[in-house]
């Protein structure tokens, strides 16, 4: 059964006449003929009853048409839908944050990509960067924002934001008028950090260590205006990535550059290599890459789907 002789069919019922159905449909009347009795041989009834000057619909045709109008309906649907989809009209996007990204994570980028595409949802869940990596691969998230390194044979990249950790210190320590400070420095200061789990944290500890001391952490919290507020209340030092650093408006906390060794903060965004990439999704990818770049135009989406 074709779905293109099902809507021929349609068309015989509309003009309860086969000549006028032809001209419609660009056929000839014989061609129609033949695939009206090829139908009513497949489905066992008689559709049309002919005996008259005009035909009309008998009482299995009448049934039959009533199914046939849904099954066309759904077939023509269909193709709505996929077209909407394949043309970024509908869609959703799940995408996984660390909490500290999660904050500074380009929300006028989001924001602009919704405006040009309001049709797809977006769903923004935060979690820790291991749990975002799992949730990936079990297919629970489409892709994910990330502190480099990952396993680059389960997960797809591409690089958003290169920069590095910087130091916040009160304005009254020594060294907050210095234009950068050796890590080794700060061996005998109080750190505030982000609890063991984070990436960050993670990153300053093997950091320190390369250079052979341990921090003595003092205070811990998973919020960077917390950290900030203990350091502008002369508690201690903490280390946190620029993007954070510019966002502090306490005039009492100063940001400083670390060397020795710089500590690199460089954010991905990552997916599941094996798992088929939506259109919706392939197009927000793309919108990043140039909306992180606001020099180049963003081209036309057909040259990269």
């Amino acid at each position: 059964m074709d779905i293109k002789h099902l809507t021929y069919l349609l068309e015989i019922v509309k003009q309860l006449n086969f000549t006028k159905a032809a001209e419609s449909l660009h056929l000839t009347q014989p061609t129609l003929s033949k695939m009206v009795r090829s139908l009513e041989d497949e489905l066992g009834v008689t559709l049309f009853d002919r005996s008259g000057k005009y035909i009309k619909l008998t009482d299995a045709g009448i049934a039959a048409v009533q199914q046939i109008q849904v099954i066309v309906q759904a077939v023509q649907d269909l193709h709505t839908s996929l077209n909407d989809v394949s043309n970024l009209r509908t869609g959703s996007i799940r995408i996984g944050l660390p909490p500290v990204i999660g904050t500074i994570f380009f929300p006028h980028v989001v924001a602009a990509f919704q405006k040009a595409y309001p049709q797809i949802d977006f769903q923004i869940i935060e979690e820790g960067a291991k749990k975002v990596e799992s949730r990936i691969l079990e297919g629970n998230l489409d892709l994910g924002v990330v502190v480099a390194p990952v396993d680059t044979d389960e997960f797809e990249i591409m690089p958003y934001l290169e920069e590095e950790l910087a130091l916040i210190l009160h304005e009254s320590h020594p060294l907050a008028a210095n234009p950068s400070v050796p890590l080794l420095e700060l061996r005998r200061e109080p750190f505030i950090l982000f609890p063991n789990g984070f990436a960050v944290r993670k990153h300053i500890m093997q950091a320190c260590s390369t250079v052979g001391f341990e921090p003595r952490v003092t205070y811990e919290s998973a919020h960077w205006d917390l950290l900030a507020e203990m350091v502008a209340a002369n508690t201690g030092i903490s280390i946190l990535p620029q993007a954070i650093c510019c966002k502090i408006n306490n005039p009492s906390v100063k940001t400083v550059r670390l060397t020795n060794p710089t500590i690199p903060w460089n954010l991905i965004i990552i997916w599941n290599k094996a798992k088929y990439q939506s259109y919706a999704m392939r197009e927000f990818k793309r919108f990043i890459t140039y909306s992180a770049k606001p020099s180049r135009t963003i081209p036309d989406s057909s040259s990269l789907i």
